[in-house]
């Protein structure tokens, strides 16, 4: 069975985007050669991604005419398999995309089942508060950047849920981002 992995990059403050849409500058604090590695290490081996609607809307305009410093992001990017979450698209049009409209919490197993790699769910912060509190995350992978945004878009919405983390490995970089691996710890009877 896959493991569904949420990776994002997240501001001190815990944004994973500035205070307009899309406003994602900040990444470049961030980034550098030990953060390209990575990016690239964990899309080869992704079984699939999955969004929500409004990450998936800028991603799917932004990749298929991606031009970076490193081809290789964009062509993983554009060739591994993707599912979007969605009730308001009718149709899904980036490569190797599938369109469920079904409720996430029932089709997530699903896909988790269909596969023995990881699975990866990128930005998508409402999608992710709706998988959180049934359990269905199994790692959260979160590259904290080296700034304070002051506002912006919280990764993590307010729920009445407590999740309880365990540390699993801490990697510091030299552009001074620290990527933190936790997994989620089971509490019967709440927080």
């Amino acid at each position: 069975m896959a493991r569904l992995i949420m990776w994002n990059l997240v501001t001190l403050d815990g944004f994973f985007e500035g205070a307009d849409k899309w406003s994602l500058d900040w990444h470049d604090t961030a980034w550098g050669d030990e953060l390209e590695e990575v990016s690239i290490v964990q899309l080869r081996s992704a079984a699939m991604l999955l969004f929500g609607r409004v990450t998936y809307e800028g991603m799917a305009s932004y990749w298929p005419t991606a031009e970076g410093e490193n081809p290789e992001i964009a062509d993983l990017m554009n060739s591994i398999p993707k599912v979007v979450f969605s009730t308001t698209l009718d149709r899904a049009a980036w490569t190797n995309t599938r369109l469920m409209s079904g409720n996430p919490l029932e089709e997530v197993p699903r896909l988790k089942n269909e596969s023995s790699h990881d699975i990866f769910l990128f930005g998508s912060a409402i999608l992710a508060s709706s998988l959180m509190p049934a359990g269905l995350i199994d790692e959260y992978r979160l590259c904290y950047a080296p700034i304070v945004l002051g506002q912006g878009t919280p990764l993590f919405k307010r729920s009445a849920h407590a999740t309880r983390m365990r540390l699993i490995d801490a990697r510091p970089f030299k552009s001074g981002a620290i990527i933190l691996r936790y997994e989620p710890i089971q509490i019967s009877g709440g927080a």
